[in-house]
Order: structure tokens, then C-alpha cells, then sequence
């Protein structure tokens, strides 16, 4: 049973992820040959506070 985490920064929509969902489920599920019930995605929505990148928040940007 694959399971997969996508970690990225807030502000999607729920079509957003939804269509993310399907078409990692679609990849991973050609690429394993598992069954497609089988494969689970979590998605971790990540604050822009709680993100950093060269020294700097990405809420500071």
C-alpha cells in the first residue's frame, strides 16, 4: 500500500487538491502496479510562518 506526503505552502483550494490527489493517485498506481484503492495521499498544509527559505520566514516575504 504506497502512501505518499505532499507538504506545501497553504492558500490551495479544495479543487486544487482534489485534482493534486487524483492525478498522484493516477501516478503512483501506473508507476507501483498497485491498485489504485490502495494508494493514499495526505496532504500537510503548511503556514507560510512556520516555512523557511535562506534565512527568512516565507510569511516575511
Amino acid at each position: 500500500m504506497p502512501y505518499v506526503t505532499v507538504k506545501m505552502l497553504e492558500g490551495r483550494t479544495e479543487e486544487q487538491k482534489r485534482n493534486l490527489v487524483k492525478k498522484v493517485t493516477d501516478a503512483v498506481a501506473e508507476t507501483t502496479g498497485a491498485p489504485v484503492e490502495n494508494v493514499v495521499v495526505f496532504i500537510e498544509d503548511m503556514p507560510k510562518n512556520h516555512y523557511g527559505v535562506a534565512g527568512k520566514l516565507y510569511s516575511d516575504k
